[in-house]
């Protein structure tokens, strides 16, 4: 991670991997089931300005399967994208919507959402389907835990995550060395846990920061908290994080919350509301939310917002998008998603400049409050 400029906290950076720079603060695309939910291609991606890709662990390798992936070449042939591509572990998916049989030392049995069928999963079964699956960047397998938790409780996972990630670490290791390895260059981030214990959190970031990892995770966090604990316990453990390595919060979140963990000091981010929104007509502008659903959009024939460049606001209209999600066409999904996934991107892109050009705080003032609400 090259650090090219600061603005307090806030950080204007590069991160090469094997399969292109990212320029950070950036945002991740969530391609849960290897594609973007609403009909984007990876060349969509491409056009609206998109840095990378992230892929779900747990989804892929129930359907259609790692091994697929693998004989296809991994994620990057499978789906046509070319730049960089993150992996989640399959942890939280496991803890969320598996039914849960029981959590052992070796890893989680857990019954599949799809069919029921038992599966195991833990540090090294993850490091294998990542490898299978060739992304540029696995994310290790933690134990995530629901949050509030009890201390003790928090504690015990705490631990074990820490021990998950020595295995994922020497797992990793031996995958990359070997000669049929889809992605030999892939990194390995590691993931901060502790619920919303400062103490527990930043002995587990002096511990991991330790390891010398690829990258660093901040996980458990946006799971329902007040936003407020959220942002208290990233400046508890800024501090912690090696500065010199990339900052990921995991699962997050609204131009509002970035905007704010950028000033806290994070560098990557990745979340479903941009696409999972503009499915049900919820669409992002400089000026807040806009819901299409509103009857007031039946004859408004200005574009989502007029300032974007992105096709739905360069082609169509609000009343022409409206109509469309209403009689249930799929392209209404397409372009309200298409034009979300591109203002995220142009939000991250404002971000660098406003950080380069020392007017953060300026940037943070006018923001972080406005695109969050809605209109």
């Amino acid at each position: 991670m090259k650090i090219i400029v600061k603005d307090g906290h806030a950080r204007r950076g590069e991160f090469q991997t094997v399969h292109g720079t990212v320029q950070t603060p950036a945002f991740q695309n969530v391609a849960t089931a290897a594609a973007i939910k609403g009909g984007l291609s990876a060349n969509d991606l491409k056009e609206n300005h998109c840095q990378v890709m992230l892929c779900n662990t747990y989804h892929l390798h129930l359907r259609p399967g790692d091994e697929v992936v693998k004989h296809a070449g991994g994620l990057h042939k499978f789906t046509g994208w070319q730049g960089p591509i993150l992996t989640d572990s399959g942890g939280f998916q496991v803890f969320s919507l598996a039914k849960l049989n029981n959590i052992k030392e070796e890893g989680v049995t857990f019954a599949s959402h799809i069919d029921g069928r038992r599966i195991f999963m833990g540090p090294e079964e993850s490091m294998q389907i990542q490898s299978n699956l060739g992304s540029t960047i696995a994310m290790a397998f933690d134990e995530c835990v629901k949050n509030p938790a009890p201390y003790d409780y928090a504690k015990e996972a705490s631990e074990r995550t820490i021990r998950w990630l020595e295995r994922c670490q020497a797992e990793m290791k031996r995958l990359n060395a070997l000669p049929d390895t889809v992605n030999p260059q892939q990194l390995l981030f590691g993931i901060n846990q502790g619920c919303c214990f400062e103490d527990i959190r930043i002995d587990n970031m002096k511990r991991i920061a330790a390891m010398d990892l690829d990258g660093y995770g901040i996980g458990g966090l946006a799971v329902g908290e007040p936003k407020e604990e959220m942002y208290r316990i990233i400046g508890e453990i800024e501090p912690y994080m090696p500065a010199d390595k990339i900052r990921y919060l995991m699962g997050v979140g609204t131009p509002g919350n970035i905007i704010t963990a950028v000033k806290l000091g994070v560098d990557l981010f990745d979340c479903v509301m941009p696409s999972r929104n503009a499915r049900h007509g919820h669409v992002f502008t400089w000026n807040g939310i806009l819901n299409l659903n509103n009857a007031k959009y039946i004859n408004d024939f200005e574009p989502i917002d007029r300032h974007c460049t992105c096709e739905a606001c360069t082609k169509h209209s609000r009343a022409y998008i409206r109509h469309l999600l209403k009689a249930g066409e799929m392209l209404g999904m397409r372009l309200a998603v298409t034009h979300n996934l591109h203002f995220y991107n142009e939000l991250m892109a404002q971000i660098r400049l406003a950080i380069e050009e020392g007017r953060y705080n300026a940037f943070y003032e006018q923001y972080v409050d406005k695109l969050d609400a809605r209109i």
